[in-house]
């Protein structure tokens, strides 16, 4: 069963008038936990596009991107961006409820962000009410606010990503240590550990990304040293 067709029976088991946020009290456990991921990450990129005003092309391809929505799927992730559009709950309701359903895990947490960020610069640019937003949604998530400057330094065009940032270390920390926070990173982010903090399968190019800038950036630090 595609998670498509699971995200459309969550859907269906919504009583009349009830919000979509309902189903975050409802999807706590594997693998149902994969089927509310997706609809948390399109539900809070369907609040944060409201915070710029518009809702452009390039933010309705980045859902897809990020979850490599096939056509025929199209229809199931726009009713669950116009139930979250529609919802009078605001943004802070929804972050607190996926804060719940994540209370005991912060790597579906942080997983859950990047998607965001690869969505608020789909466009190009970087939003002074996007960054508000995201930086809001971090911290209801509890996010470390090294973690949040390490999202912010992989994703923002602004300037080129501190290899230190990205990594969550300092300059002034020993190499072995830097070199342990690398390989852990590696470590949290192998397929295995993604699908047992629930990412779904249509997600996996978030995690290629982020090893790309994960390795790039233990790479430049380490030739650095080396020099």
């Amino acid at each position: 069963m595609s998670i498509w067709t699971r995200i459309s029976d969550a859907l269906s088991a919504l009583a009349s008038g009830e919000p979509l946020s309902a189903v975050f009290d409802r999807l706590r456990t594997p693998p149902e936990r994969s089927v509310a991921f997706t609809i948390a990450v399109i539900a809070l990129g369907a609040k944060m596009a409201k915070a710029d005003g518009l809702v452009t092309r390039d933010e309705v391809t980045a859902f897809r991107e990020v979850f490599q929505i096939a056509a025929e799927d199209e229809a199931q992730a726009a009713r669950v961006f116009n139930l979250a559009r529609q919802d009078v709950a605001g943004f802070e309701d929804y972050a607190r409820k996926i804060k719940a359903m994540f209370e005991r895990t912060e790597g579906p947490l942080c997983d859950l962000m990047e998607g965001l960020f690869h969505i608020a610069l789909a466009d190009g640019t970087y939003h002074p009410a996007e960054d508000a937003f995201l930086e809001r949604v971090a911290d209801i998530f509890g996010l470390p606010e090294h973690d949040f400057r390490s999202l912010r330094a992989r994703f923002v065009p602004d300037a080129t990503p501190d290899p230190y940032a990205v990594l969550g270390v300092t300059p002034d920390m020993p190499m072995a240590d830097i070199r342990g926070a690398w390989k852990r990173l590696v470590r949290e982010n192998h397929p295995d550990a993604l699908t047992a903090r629930g990412l779904p399968q249509e997600a996996v190019r978030m995690a290629e990304r982020r090893m790309n800038d994960i390795n790039r950036a233990w790479d430049e630090i380490s030739k650095g040293k080396a020099a």
